[in-house]
């Protein structure tokens, strides 16, 4: 699963003090099989949330004192998501606002046209978002306007690329199917019986991004958890992915704002 925020249940929440400021975080506990490295992993999420996995069997003060070695590291990191935040406005679908297509930025306009359908299309730098006529529903209009051309393209363009990757994937038998269906908390997922399910607003980021979450669910056929063969399957086919995970996670709050 190549995830946004933590989807993990039976957490517990605790918190540490830095500086002159507490920072909760919570637990998730999981059970190891045997050979595998039992130890604390601690992530920040662009939503500024600190998930800390350990296993199930951990001493409390054991992960307390994991999550003190890296305090610095995570009020880095908070601090760094923090600023992402303070520019992240939630959308009112009117003539100017940013919106993103394939990494790329364009500028909405709303226009209304009584001659015209309802429709909405790219051109010179803009999406535009034709209407018929204005009324007390056209920010819901637009809005569901631009989420079906979102999921319209996200199709057409996630085909494309699990067409393109599926060669690399060489244990992968036959084409895997795939739903576009949004998601707040992850990017993509993958069934145990190797359908895939990808974010529609995954299409805002660039291919390589895209290719990446493809990837990534790709070698969940093979390896269901994250295990180091998953990773060492993950960088055989792209070297580079924690680079473009890391520009994927840094870009998140904007291409899930909505």
């Amino acid at each position: 699963m190549t995830s946004v925020l933590s989807t993990e249940r039976n957490k517990e929440e605790y918190s540490f003090i830095y500086g002159d400021e507490a920072f909760s975080y919570e637990v998730v506990r999981k059970s190891f099989s045997e050979g595998r490295k039992r130890r604390v992993t601690i992530k920040v999420h662009p939503n500024c949330e600190v998930i800390v996995t350990s296993p199930d069997d951990a001493e409390r003060e054991d992960i307390h004192q994991a999550v003190m070695k890296r305090a610095k590291w995570i009020y880095d990191a908070l601090k760094e998501f923090r600023g992402h935040l303070e520019y992240v406005q939630p959308k009112l679908y009117v003539s100017g606002e940013m919106q993103f297509y394939l990494g790329r930025r364009y500028v909405l306009k709303v226009v209304e046209d009584a001659e015209a359908l309802s429709t909405v299309k790219m051109t010179r730098g803009k999406l535009m978002v034709i209407l018929t006529r204005f009324n007390d529903d056209k920010t819901a209009m637009v809005k569901a306007l631009v989420r079906n051309w979102y999921k319209v393209r996200a199709e057409r363009i996630f085909h494309e690329r699990l067409s393109e990757l599926l060669p690399k994937a060489t244990w992968v038998d036959g084409i895997p199917s795939f739903r576009v269906l949004p998601m707040t908390k992850q990017w993509g997922s993958c069934s145990a019986k190797g359908n895939l399910m990808l974010n529609p607003h995954l299409i805002k980021a660039p291919k390589e991004c895209i290719d990446y979450v493809i990837l990534h669910e790709l070698c969940h056929i093979a390896e269901h958890n994250h295990s180091e063969k998953f990773w060492r399957l993950l960088t055989s086919v792209m070297p580079n992915w924690k680079e473009v995970k890391a520009r994927l996670d840094g870009m998140a709050e904007l291409y899930l704002n909505e």
